[in-house]
């Protein structure tokens, strides 16, 4: 393959207008197409404060980056259709990440290399203030034996926040550039960053011909020229197959490697999701570029959560979102249904002996309005509690036995609710299980419904943040130690709220409703 040609930042200055006129057809009819669409689709059915597809399909959040002042988040986007096909990027903008701004899809599948999608990716801001994205190019191609495959490459565009432009070398990583016995059909997702010396790095999905996952490590002197340089994690056959969606970043301290795998099998109460999140925590050197990991563990332990993508904010927290849906139960849904797909909420990171602990970001606390405060209330069975209620609803709450020598069965919190609809959360504190249950949210499809997760606790005492946003719960337990996260397309008219005691509890708690 003949070299790339070398992009020069001080030569190759492109104005606004050239790049606009560089916009292929296939990308000018699906910014008309969203445009058009979007207006048929009503604010009251789409979440309030977590970024959904503009129009279409969504699922994996790429180029989650700080640009010109504001959060841009790009997604894997079928603007075509509710269901998944070929792969456009969508785009969206915000200054506090709860409001977003739609801007025109920034990639389309318009050349021969990625004429099959334009899979995910990542982005960062070149030396000369221009907006640089990295993505997986698809092209079938026929094999020995008949069979079409995906190849999957590496490519990169550059442009002014709006509009980008496709490198004329692209694609700058291909099957030649994998080690050994890597598969050239399962190549994608490249996470980048600068280091300080201001060269760049890469992290890319892959597998072993034999279907077991890894994360490679590439190196670049521009953010153009890439070279391979090793493996960085191996699987082993030790969680799931395929490992996709890799980000790798350092974190109080410690190197923290996070990657979506494929076909994962449960251990314990871990990875229970099959196509999930696992989250490495270890130690790097920097200058041999070694991962050695020493903790393993789940990312969240709800239902819908995949793909997360973390970026560092002006202000030095790492962030990370997440596609707030499950690959077992996506497609399910009807075609002439507008859209499916959103993000979850923004989440703040930190690592605390060994364990990734993940909060609501900050600015959620400015979307708050009126306060209501129940303290100390000691109840058994089934209560509501006065203004504890509605779908946009921030909620802390602290639960203790009423009587220390006494521990309760099961406390639940139910929402969500009607005398038909209920979602819920529960905890049994003699086995230590948390769990959410949406089995009668309104589903009527035999789809996941149940996931549980192991919280150590000997004295029965928890505390729960739980984030409503009309289709969907987060539950962040223990201030971040564990988080659940489940999407529900019950009916906005159940909006009631209640707590449930099998034995006697004690609790405080303080709703919000988010404005």
């Amino acid at each position: 393959m003949e070299s790339a040609p070398i992009l020069d930042y001080n030569d190759v200055k492109l104005t606004r207008r050239k790049i606009t006129d560089m916009i292929s057809q296939t990308l000018r009819d699906a910014r008309r197409y969203e445009e058009t669409m979007e207006r048929k689709i009503g604010r009251e059915e789409k979440p309030d404060f977590h970024l959904s597809t503009r129009v279409g399909w969504m699922n994996d959040p790429n180029g989650f980056s700080y640009y010109k002042g504001e959060y841009h988040l790009f997604y894997q986007y079928h603007p075509y259709d509710s269901h998944w096909g070929p792969m456009h990027w969508g785009h969206a903008v915000s200054k506090d990440l709860l409001h977003w701004e739609y801007l025109p899809a920034a990639l389309a599948p318009d050349m021969d290399y990625d004429r099959d999608g334009c899979f995910s990716g990542s982005a960062v801001v070149l030396p000369d203030g221009r907006h640089l994205l990295m993505y997986t190019g698809v092209a079938k191609e026929t094999q020995p034996d008949g069979s079409a495959r995906d190849i999957q490459t590496q490519c990169i565009a550059v442009g002014d926040g709006i509009d980008y432009e496709k490198y004329p070398g692209n694609p700058v990583l291909t099957r030649d550039d994998l080690p050994e016995g890597g598969s050239k059909f399962d190549f994608r997702d490249p996470k980048l960053w600068q280091k300080s010396d201001g060269s760049y790095r890469c992290v890319v999905g892959n597998c072993t011909e034999e279907g077991d996952g890894r994360i490679l490590l590439f190196s670049s002197p521009d953010g153009v020229r890439w070279k391979y340089e090793k493996i960085l994690a191996a699987n082993e056959k030790r969680f799931g197959k395929m490992w996709e969606c890799p980000d790798f970043f350092m974190l109080d301290g410690k190197a923290v490697l996070i990657t979506s795998p494929q076909d994962m099998l449960p251990y314990g109460f871990e990875y229970h999701n099959g196509n999930g999140t696992l989250c490495l925590i270890g130690s790097y050197d920097e200058e041999m570029e070694t991962f050695t990991e020493e903790h393993n563990q789940s990312i969240d332990y709800g239902i819908d959560f995949y793909a997360p993508q973390t970026i560092l904010a002006p202000d030095g927290r790492r962030i990370m979102i997440g596609w707030m849906q499950n690959w077992d139960t996506c497609n399910l849904h009807t075609p002439d249904q507008p859209w499916l797909g959103q993000m979850t909420l923004p989440r703040e990171l930190s690592v605390k002996n060994g364990r990734l602990y993940q909060q609501p970001i900050r600015e959620l606390e400015a979307l708050r309005g009126e306060e209501v405060r129940h303290e100390n209330v000691t109840f058994s069975d089934e209560i509501s509690l006065a203004g504890i209620e509605g779908r946009k609803v921030d909620m802390e709450l602290t639960v203790w036995p009423a009587d220390a020598e006494k521990l309760y069965q099961r406390f639940a919190v139910r929402f969500a609710q009607n005398d038909v609809y209920r979602t819920s959360i529960s905890f049994r504190p003699y086995e230590s299980i948390v769990k959410v249950d949406r089995k009668f949210s309104g589903s009527r499809r035999a789809i996941i419904h149940q996931r549980r997760c192991l919280v150590p606790n000997k004295d029965g005492n928890i505390k729960m943040r739980i984030i409503l946003d009309r289709f969907s719960v987060e539950v962040f337990v223990n201030d971040g130690e564990y988080v659940l996260t489940a999407t529900m397309y019950t009916d906005l008219s159940a909006d009631r709220i209640s707590f449930f005691a099998d034995g006697e509890v004690t609790m405080d708690v303080v709703k919000y409703e988010l404005k």
